[in-house]
């Protein structure tokens, strides 16, 4: 009987064994939280710059608007400037700047024209509209749509036989005297 009981015994040992064998493996524990496992700050990183506030552009002025170098020859040939207000038929373009450069020691109406001016598509639709009605030109090119006034109208006209002469971009619009005379507007807004 001692035989049995030993057998009985290590059946059921082996059963034991067998059944543990079977069994899904235990998961290992959750990491407990240390010390060592929270993130450090990085002290010896360098603080991020602040940048430097940048200069606002300068304002659109009658010096500003065309070239330096235009401007040297008109002052030295005894002219300034005088702004005006730029306005295309009914449409009155506040954010820009018309400027008639002459010598106004001297009663004279000889002078030159330049205007420079941010303007939107509505205002770019009614100012086309007034200056069809009023007999201007139309020429299309890569550069934009000049609008030129009726040379036998005009003051005085370039070596094209253009007088005066708005050229719309995209976004802004110029004026001078002369459609050669818009190459002098360099202002970009």
């Amino acid at each position: 009987m001692s035989r049995r009981i030993i057998s009985a015994a290590a059946g059921g040992l082996l059963s034991l064994a067998v059944l543990a064998g079977c069994a899904a493996p235990a998961e290992p524990p959750e990491p407990s939280p240390s010390a060592s496992a929270a993130p450090t700050p990085d002290i010896s990183a360098e603080p991020v710059a602040t940048p430097e506030p940048t200069e606002p552009a300068a304002e659109i002025s009658c010096e500003t608007m065309i070239s330096a170098g235009t401007v040297d020859a008109l002052s030295s040939a005894g002219w300034s400037s005088e702004p005006k207000e730029f306005v295309i038929g009914d449409v009155e373009l506040t954010a820009g700047l018309l400027c008639f450069w002459a010598d106004y020691s001297v009663g004279s109406d000889h002078g030159q024209l330049y205007g420079w001016s941010p303007i939107t598509v509505d205002e770019v639709a009614r100012a086309q509209t007034a200056l069809v009605a009023g007999g201007w030109r139309r020429e299309d090119a890569p550069e934009g749509i000049y609008f030129t006034e009726d040379p036998q109208y005009s003051m005085g006209t370039d070596d094209d036989g253009y007088g005066m002469t708005y050229l719309f971009g995209d976004g802004w619009v110029k004026l001078a005297d002369t459609k050669q005379g818009l190459v002098l507007i360099e202002w970009a807004g």
